[in-house]
């Protein structure tokens, strides 16, 4: 394919940049007002305190409706790279590529959501995909997950390295170690640019290897002889899985799954050929009549979420496990940003039932990092020498730093986009040249909102104010024919003001408020409700300093 005239290679992420998370990045080729473009995964983040009732997040690609989309290519399949398909799908609806083990993952979501017959393309690791002006080359990396790839992306105007998630083990559990060769011949050639990693940029040395962190199991596992051992680990890392299952063989302990996604990533190894052979899994029921000493329990929840499998039996809510005196739990896992209070109670609450907690900050061993430390970044810029670096994955405070040490690793060009930022990079100078609409969307309810919808905005509202209701009787000339009933949600009450009082002087006020109105006014319940609405905000900002959400129920007569 040749270049045309005002063609242009660009990308933009709509996700992903400025926050660790909910990956979603563009390349378009062509002129401005005829572009082509190919998307690289479609993840999702989480909901926190701030976001009460919505645990999903995911991009908004808004400014995609209506462009040409060639493709959607998955690098692996961790949430926050493939988690936004279910709820995206209808408005993207591309050609999905991805590798088997992806594919199945990615398969199990879209049924989930009762998408059946959305086709995916499985492509081979060190496969290509032909996009239109992208040539895609699909590159073995390493991670924590099966099957990670970076992309090497050809257009007429240069080639872009897509790292993907990466780091440099020498010796993975499962896989094979990163294609070096494929790497440095996109350097011979001469990249234009890569689109890479920032997670570990702060962190000096090497993220180290998955077989460290099977030794260190070893050894740990195998030093515990008496007692039950559970081993929290995310289920997305099929070589942890693997190394916990080898730790548990050689201590004599059979394994039982504990958590849905547990059995979910052990189906799609096995699919694909990833799984080795292992003594028989146990069921969660058989395992809870074999001996203590016997068994380990592999569980989801090392993040403390609510209803995984480690929460329930910290809550001794669990159908079949119970955890004890004399019973051990091993993290075998980092904390990620923003769990740290739900991670310190879920272990305050295995320790309030006697369980022995490990965690990588007293056993550094057992756990090892899925993303590149400055060493392994050092060495990736050694191989592919590209001309512009574009960190990507990563606080704006990582971005900046990559950006810097790039620099000072020979990189003549960089450019730190934030997400809806788009980046020419060929031809000319890289920079940004254009901002389009971005944001978040919301999955409240089984439905997709917009960031600012009046259900979340309320919700929000109602958790730091609190609900007053306020239901009373009129007639049709506008009389109040009952007692005025004020019910309050969320709000406080104590000896000097008891609750009780509060809502009864607030009742005095709706009604002051109603016969303050006047003629038509007395009809409009749109009016009235308001009315009733300023006076109780008023009365209650005295009170308690709080604006509560005020519902009225009227009922004519």
């Amino acid at each position: 394919m040749k270049t045309q005239q005002n063609d242009e290679l660009v990308f933009l992420p709509l996700g992903g940049s400025g926050e660790v998370g909910m990956n979603l990045n563009c390349y378009g080729y062509g002129p401005e007002s005829d572009r082509q473009w190919m998307l690289v995964d479609v993840g999702v983040t989480f909901g926190d305190s701030t976001t009460p009732g919505v645990d999903i997040i995911v991009p908004d690609p808004s400014f995609l409706a209506g462009e040409d989309i060639r493709g959607i290519v998955l690098t692996h399949a961790h949430e926050d790279h493939i988690g936004a398909l279910p709820w995206l799908w209808d408005r993207l609806k591309a050609p999905l590529y991805a590798t088997p083990f992806t594919a199945f993952l990615i398969r199990e979501k879209l049924r989930d959501r009762g998408l059946h017959d959305v086709k995916i393309h499985e492509v081979p690791v060190g496969g290509s995909i032909d996009l239109g002006p992208f040539q895609v080359e699909v590159i073995r990396m390493t991670h924590s997950i099966a099957e990670p790839t970076g992309l090497a992306i050809r257009t007429p105007l240069g080639t872009v390295f897509h790292t993907g998630d990466w780091k440099l083990d020498p010796r993975p559990v499962i896989g094979e170690p990163t294609d070096v060769e494929a790497i440095t011949r996109l350097g011979d050639q001469g990249l234009l640019a890569m689109v890479c990693d920032s997670t570990n940029v702060f962190v000096e040395g090497e993220a180290g290897s998955e077989t460290k962190a099977q030794e260190g199991l070893v050894d740990l596992i195998g030093a515990l002889k008496t007692g039950r051992i559970a081993v929290g680990c995310f289920a997305s890392n099929v070589a942890r899985m693997v190394s916990v299952m080898k730790a548990a063989e050689k201590a004599g302990r059979r394994v039982a799954l504990a958590g849905r996604s547990m059995h979910r990533i052990t189906a799609a190894a096995k699919h694909v050929g990833l799984f080795p052979e292992v003594d028989r899994i146990l069921s969660e029921e058989e395992a809870r009549v074999w001996p203590a000493d016997e068994i380990l329990y592999l569980c989801t929840g090392s993040q403390g979420e609510d209803r995984a499998a480690l929460s329930r039996i910290a809550n001794g809510t669990h159908p079949f496990i119970k955890l004890g005196l004399g019973d051990h739990c091993i993290f075998s896992s980092r904390v990620i940003p923003g769990n740290e209070l739900a991670i310190a109670d879920l272990q305050d609450r295995l320790a309030d039932r006697g369980v022995r907690l490990f965690t990588e900050k007293d056993h550094p061993s057992i756990h090892v990092s899925g993303h590149p430390c400055r060493d392994e970044m050092r060495q990736m810029y050694a191989w592919a020498r590209p001309r512009i670096a574009v960190p990507t994955h990563g606080m704006r405070r990582h971005l900046m730093e990559h950006a810097a040490f790039a620099r000072e690793l020979g990189v003549a060009e960089t450019v730190t986009p934030r997400n809806g930022d788009m980046v020419r990079l060929a031809p000319g100078p890289a920079g940004i040249v254009d901002e389009v609409p971005n944001g978040r969307l919301y999955v409240d309810g089984g439905m997709v909102v917009t960031e600012q919808g009046e259900a979340l905005r309320e919700r929000r509202h109602a958790s730091t104010n609190g609900v007053l209701v306020v239901s009373f009787a009129m007639d049709r000339r506008g009389k109040i024919v009952s007692d005025i009933d004020v019910r309050g949600i969320g709000l406080p009450g104590d000896e000097v003001t008891p609750l009780g009082e509060a809502l009864d002087e607030l009742a005095e006020r709706a009604e002051q408020a109603v016969l303050a109105l006047k003629g038509e006014a007395l009809e409009d319940e749109a009016v009235i409700e308001q009315a009733v609405a300023r006076a109780l905000k008023k009365t209650s900002q005295r009170i308690w300093d709080r604006r509560p959400i005020v519902e009225t129920v009227i009922l004519r007569l």
